[in-house]
C-alpha cells in the first residue's frame, strides 16, 4: 500500500540537520549567538550557499530565523533545499531506528521518493 504524506519542517534533530548539511556540502552546523540584520538568534548556524546571513535552528523549539530580505541576501531556494534534505535525513534517521531499511529516488522535479521497507532489506 503507497502513501503520500506532507511534512511541514520543524527543525528538532541536530543528527539530521548535520546529515542535511553534510548532503548539501556545507560546513557542519556551529552552536552560537548569531548576528542578524538587525536582530540576533541563538541555536545552530548553517551558512547556506551565497547567503549573507546565515540561517539559524533552534532544536530546541524547532524554530528557524534567517534574514534574507525577500530573497535579495539569498535565494528562497537555498533555505528550501535546506528543508528538503532535513526531511529526508529525519524520515531515514528514524526509519532505520525502527528496524527498517529505506531506498532513496531522487525524481526529475527535484523532489524525492523515499521507499520504507518494514522490516529490514529492500
Amino acid at each position: 500500500m503507497s502513501h503520500v504524506v506532507e511534512i511541514q519542517t520543524m527543525i528538532t534533530d541536530l543528527e539530521a540537520l548535520t546529515s542535511a548539511t553534510r548532503r548539501m556540502q556545507l560546513p557542519p552546523p556551529c552552536r552560537g549567538e548569531v548576528q542578524l540584520f538587525s536582530s540576533k538568534a541563538s541555536g545552530y548556524a548553517v551558512p547556506l550557499k551565497d547567503w549573507r546571513y546565515p540561517v539559524v535552528c533552534d532544536v530546541e523549539s524547532g524554530q528557524v530565523a534567517f534574514d534574507n530580505f525577500g530573497g535579495r541576501w539569498g535565494k528562497q531556494e537555498e533555505l528550501d533545499r535546506l528543508f528538503q534534505n532535513y526531511a529526508i535525513e529525519k524520515a531515514k534517521i528514524e526509519a532505520r531506528r525502527q528496524g527498517h531499511s529505506v531506498h532513496e529516488q531522487p525524481l526529475q522535479d527535484g523532489s524525492v521518493k523515499l521507499t520504507v521497507n518494514v522490516g529490514g532489506t529492500a
